[in-house]
């Protein structure tokens, strides 16, 4: 038996401490650190790979790549980041909340205005591929890609008003190219 142990109490042991490496992070993060994850997140989910720390600087108004270097080995050490092989954008949120971030992200919602004026350049397409005697690849093309930009944006009822328009232009160009 040591100093520290008698017969009727047991040895004293230092509480287990988690693994810096482990899955789980260990500390929550400060505000200020919730604030890097976020952005560090909102970032990756946007562009499909890590800001690098001058992005972070300007993206979350810090004056100094030093500072966003301090939160970033911090929010390492503590388990919340981790950083592939030491190169460059390899930041990874290791618990990815999968909520959206503080920063709005961008979004499909056209305003009005913007559909109206979307409609009527489809629509001055569409007549200008009319007007020629027989369409041309490039203005078929670009059609497709302004009927598929209405699709993505919700106005499925202006994409499927241009659609026999299309088809027969389509139908121009492919009876054309037949007859040569």
């Amino acid at each position: 038996m040591n100093e520290n142990q008698t017969a009727s109490n047991p040895p004293i042991t230092p509480p287990v401490q988690p693994m810096a490496n482990s899955l789980e992070p260990t500390v929550r993060p400060t505000k200020k650190q919730k604030e890097l994850l976020g952005f560090i997140e909102a970032f990756i989910n946007e562009h499909g790979y890590s800001p690098s720390y001058r992005e972070i600087m300007n993206g979350l108004q810090y004056t100094s790549v030093a500072t966003v270097a301090l939160h970033v080995g911090n929010l390492i050490k503590r388990g919340h980041l981790r950083k592939r092989d030491h190169s460059a954008r390899s930041l990874e949120v290791v618990n990815p909340t999968g909520a959206p971030a503080e920063t709005p992200l961008k979004t499909n919602a056209v305003k009005d205005g913007e559909e109206k004026w979307l409609v009527g350049k489809v629509e001055q397409f569409v007549a200008e591929a009319e007007s020629e005697p027989v369409p041309t690849t490039e203005q078929l093309e670009n059609l497709l890609i302004l009927l598929s930009a209405l699709r993505v944006l919700g106005m499925d009822g202006a994409a499927q008003s241009f659609i026999e328009r299309t088809k027969a232009l389509q139908v121009k160009q492919a009876n054309t190219d037949k007859t040569g």
